[in-house]
């Protein structure tokens, strides 16, 4: 993205928010952007080994269960 496409953006920003609120704008977007790399990075900290054992018994009853009912709707 050029030079010219960036001031563009900005201009139509300033129009749209106004020259004061793009700051507030900014920096609550930048928490944003914070908090989800945060919990991106973070490891599996809050998840219990029986939170995992439960996740894991009902993906394995969903793949199950699907293919009980295209056996159904085959007959």
């Amino acid at each position: 993205m050029g030079l010219a496409e960036l001031g563009v953006i900005l201009a139509i920003m300033v129009l749209l928010f106004g020259a004061k609120r793009l700051p507030a704008l900014a920096d609550a977007m930048g928490k944003a952007i914070r908090n989800f790399k945060r919990g991106l990075s973070q490891d599996d900290e809050d998840v219990t080994p029986a939170d995992k054992q439960v996740a894991e018994s009902s993906s394995a009853e969903k793949l199950e269960g699907s293919g009980k009912a295209t056996a159904d709707t085959k007959s």
